[in-house]
């Protein structure tokens, strides 16, 4: 089973991406748990706060990947990851739970998507940083936290349908790449 996640920073379509390839494909996908937590608990968090968010998200690849399995996919798609938690846990508290760290390292996703910040911002209460400046400091960041992970990463932008295509011809290439 070959493992794709999604990761960026905010309002850059992850959530809409992770959708539109398990649908291309046919296979699971894995919603991003941040969102479910956070509307259950509101925008505000702490470090505890981000730990349970990563144990969420990793209880949903899981899920997601047990049941593409199940159907016979060869592969599966999770809306965002822990690298996503580690960058928002030391940005806000100055430092990252370190099993999250290691879990990065030892258990790498197949392929990660980085998704580019040249989308417009769309408003949403559980975002933070409309700034363009500040969205690109944090792309980069992302950048230099996939560069120093063992998986394999590819950089997605331009307009929606561009994205798809660029997601598409990765996804393709790994899946041929695996046989």
């Amino acid at each position: 089973m070959l493992r794709v996640s999604l990761t960026g920073p905010e309002s850059t379509g992850k959530s809409t991406l992770s959708r539109l390839l398990a649908a291309h494909y046919g296979t699971a996908h894995a919603p991003e748990y941040a969102r479910t937590y956070l509307d259950q608990r509101g925008p505000t968090y702490t470090l505890p706060d981000l730990e349970a968010i990563a144990r969420g998200q990793l209880a949903a690849e899981v899920q997601a990947t047990a049941e593409a399995a199940a159907a016979g996919k060869p592969v599966v798609f999770f809306d965002t990851d822990l690298v996503v938690i580690k960058i928002w846990a030391e940005h806000a508290f100055g430092q990252c739970p370190t099993w999250i760290t290691d879990h990065l390292h030892q258990h790498p996703h197949d392929l990660t998507l980085l998704l580019d910040v040249d989308l417009p911002w769309e408003p949403d209460p559980l975002r933070e940083h409309p700034d363009p400046a500040q969205r690109q400091y944090f792309y980069e960041w992302y950048r230099r936290e996939l560069q120093g992970l063992p998986s394999q990463f590819v950089e997605v932008g331009g307009p929606p349908t561009e994205r798809l295509v660029q997601a598409v011809a990765a996804v393709d290439a790994l899946l041929r790449n695996s046989c």
